[in-house]
């Protein structure tokens, strides 16, 4: 909550009868610059005082004495707005951007509570697809974010290493696996296999048989199974671990779903106590039909376990090893129902911290509209998009170059990974969680508008600005000299960033970050495309407060990016 939204709300209590937070969380910035920073809607107090919000409005406008940095009060229709003191407001605000540096922003709402995030989780055997980015960037950011807010977030990768894909991965190979191409392709071979033994079993349905069949000798234990399925295992770790160290990611629990494998008959006895499960012709299920969930399978017919009980099995076992405050699961909106069954069940086994467990849904990943299937074969590669996207990050850092005149710098390969990475990721974070993306390359790259390159651009401007100052900034200014509209709407841009990281951890919704860092490099920006407008000057006094406001943008900048997982290149 901005600290200037809580003084004015505490002004206006006295008047109104209502608290202070509740009228704090209900202010909000008018919607044009010429009625003040601050604006209250009297539309909640109409009916209680019984009379228009106009009059409510101007009653508390010749009500309230401005104070701090609130300097006045004025009405305007329904609203009852407040002007705040620009120097008052740069000096409350920006010198403890500076002094707290890259800890500015951050906050102890978690008290070191711990929270596991479940993120990423491709499945063994199948390559890291463009479709694999959204939990990943999304689960990587919460992970930061929850650290930022003062949780002990526990990153966890629950890899896909059971299940029926690989008995129909085993049926397949035991036709026209080999191992030597397996050594020589990696994944790519065994995608190939995979959409192999999807296209075959159109024709041979006894192929799907054989996959139980084969996924039974695994559960089972039996050798060649075990082996063949360690081996792919291994290949597919490997490679997934090449991206993400391109994204920069690594993780505190990598925990496939076969760990459980052994703890799975001890969810099966609960359930059973319980007295919740129920024999249907094909599987033993759990009726959630009162809760309009639904059946839930737990087991097929011939024993082999599903997803729900494996995901039971590993709730049970976070919350012993974590004593969890809140636990999220980054998986797409069409598991919804899967996660709404998993919670209920824990429920009726009366597990009390289940109310803890949330499912953190997102949309769909798209690529120029094109819709992907990994079972036809028909996938892009998250590798191959990055490296796509470092290569064009550095034909632009050479063209930039040349137009200029200038030599290429030295680090440039690190310059491009930064950019190239950086644009992918923020790409996917400034849009809301729930939303489908699309992919297009001549907005992600772009150093224009509402881009990851852009942030990054601001940012390394600012940096150039200070390296041109030659001294430190200090926040020891004539904050006089800070008084135009557009650097008071600068401040308070800046102001509200800790706000900006408390709404995107309890909302799980990195682009509420997102937001707040574009709003901040547009209004420098407005700022700095100013022609009366210069940081630097021969007026040493103006030039040292508008280098506190420009190294208070970049701080500000190049906390939240950290906090959405993208570096910062000190040149672009």
């Amino acid at each position: 909550m901005s600290r200037f939204a809580r003084a004015f709300a505490e002004l206006l209590a006295p008047a109104t009868g209502l608290d202070v937070d509740e009228l704090a969380a209900a202010i909000g910035p008018p919607p044009r610059p010429e009625m003040g920073e601050l604006g209250f809607g009297c539309f909640p107090l109409a009916k209680l005082l019984r009379k228009a919000p106009p009059a409510i409005a101007a009653e508390l406008a010749a009500a309230v004495a401005p104070a701090g940095a609130i300097r006045e009060v004025r009405a305007e229709g329904p609203y009852v707005n407040a002007f705040l003191d620009p120097q008052i407001v740069a000096r409350e605000v920006l010198p403890d951007v500076v002094d707290r540096g890259d800890a500015y922003g951050t906050l102890d709402i978690g008290r070191d509570g711990c929270v596991p995030v479940d993120f990423s989780s491709p499945n063994i055997a199948k390559p890291f697809g463009i479709h694999h980015l959204r939990s990943t960037v999304i689960g990587h950011a919460l992970v930061r974010m929850l650290r930022a807010a003062g949780y002990r977030p526990v990153g966890i990768n629950h890899i896909g290493d059971w299940g029926t894909q690989f008995g129909q991965l085993l049926a397949i190979w035991e036709l026209e696996g080999d191992e030597q191409r397996l050594r020589e392709e990696g994944i790519s071979y065994l995608l190939a296999l995979y959409v192999e033994f999807n296209t075959r079993k159109v024709e041979q349905p006894e192929l799907q048989d054989r996959a139980r069949a084969m996924f039974k000798l695994l559960e089972d234990g039996e050798d060649e199974a075990r082996r063949l399925w360690k081996l792919f295992r291994d290949v597919s770790l490997a490679e997934f671990e090449r991206v993400y160290a391109m994204l920069g990611i690594s993780f505190d629990d990598i925990c496939g779903e076969s760990f459980y494998e052994n703890r799975m008959g001890a969810v099966l006895e609960q359930l059973a106590g319980k007295q919740l499960l129920t024999e249907s012709d094909e599987a033993t299920v759990i009726d959630l039909e009162a809760w309009d969930l639904g059946t839930a399978l737990v087991k097929k017919r011939d024993g082999s376990t599903l997803y729900l009980t494996r995901d039971l099995a590993a709730a049970e076992y976070r919350h012993e090893t974590y004593t969890f405050v809140r636990s999220l699961y980054v998986v797409g909106a069409a598991q919804a129902l899967h996660f709404a069954q998993m919670i209920k069940v824990l429920d009726l086994l009366g597990k009390p911290w289940h109310a803890a467990i949330q499912h953190v849904p997102f949309g769909m990943m798209r690529f120029d509209d094109r819709k992907m299937s990994t079972r036809k074969g028909d996938i892009i590669f998250l590798e191959d998009v990055l490296v796509r996207a470092v290569d064009l990050a550095r034909e632009t850092i050479e063209k930039g170059a040349r137009e200029k005149g200038r030599e290429l710098p030295e680090n440039i390969d690190e310059q491009a990974h930064k950019i190239g990475v950086g644009a992918v990721v923020f790409n996917d974070l400034k849009n809301r969680r729930t939303r489908d993306v699309v992919f297009k390359w001549d907005e992600v790259l772009s150093f224009e508008g509402a881009t990851g390159p852009y942030l990054q651009y601001t940012a390394a401007r600012i940096a150039s600005m200070k390296e041109k100052y030659g001294r430190a900034v200090s926040g020891d200014v004539d904050f006089s000299r800070l008084s135009d509209p557009d650097e008071l709407r600068l401040a308070l841009a800046i102001e509200a960033l800790p706000h900006s990281l408390r709404r995107a951890v309890d909302a799980c919704e990195p682009s509420f970050v997102a937001d707040r860092l574009l709003d901040i490099a547009a209004r420098f920006s407005t700022l700095y495309a100013r022609k009366d407008w210069k940081v630097i000057s021969e007026d040493e006094p103006l030039t040292a407060a508008r280098m506190l406001l420009a190294a208070s943008t970049r701080q500000a900048i190049v906390n939240g990016l950290d906090w959405l997982g993208i570096d910062v290149p000190t040149r672009m």
